[in-house]
């Protein structure tokens, strides 16, 4: 498991760790996140019909950033609801469309532990550069993020910086 780190600009919150591990599988990746602190606290998506849908970031969720070429990547926006989202880019917030992905999400909730996990489907390229990240809605309705590692400035997620983990071929 790799340990997320907290924004430097953000105040800490109700959450005091995140882990997350990602492995290569034959039709795509599995994804794990596991969220540890006072999970009454944050704002934890109902569970809705599972699919495709818009805006995720914008509460608690979990994201994956895959690069195969360093230039172009693929996203992937996982929420305890079980919904998701998966984007391409050419480039740095360039060329955004959705992209082929079947997403299948579990979740585990207990007083301090949120844990969800992602079987995604998905052509994805090996080698590989990753990124994994966590949104955190707080109890004061603001978010805190979480990744890998961050640039200077204002947390962004789709910067190389961000694409910590390293996947053979």
């Amino acid at each position: 498991m790799h340990s997320l780190v907290l924004h430097p600009d953000c105040a800490p919150g109700s959450i005091h760790t995140i882990e997350a591990e990602i492995v290569s599988t034959a039709d795509g990746c599995r994804a794990t996140f596991v969220a540890r602190g006072d999970i009454a606290k944050i704002a934890v998506p109902t569970i809705a019909a599972p699919g495709r849908y818009d805006n995720l970031w914008k509460t608690t969720c979990f994201e994956i950033f895959w690069s195969h070429d360093g230039t172009s990547y693929r996203e992937f926006n996982l929420s305890p609801s079980t919904r998701w989202a998966c984007y391409d880019f050419d480039a740095f917030r360039e060329g955004m469309r959705d992209a082929p992905a079947e997403v299948g999400i579990t979740i585990e909730v207990s007083d301090t532990e949120l844990r969800l996990v992602a079987d995604i489907r998905s052509g994805l390229q090996l080698p590989a550069t990753v990124a994994l990240n966590g949104i955190i809605e707080d109890e004061d309705g603001v978010n805190r993020f979480w990744a890998l590692a961050f640039r200077p400035g204002a947390p962004e997620f789709h910067a190389s910086e961000c694409r910590a983990v390293e996947l053979a071929a």
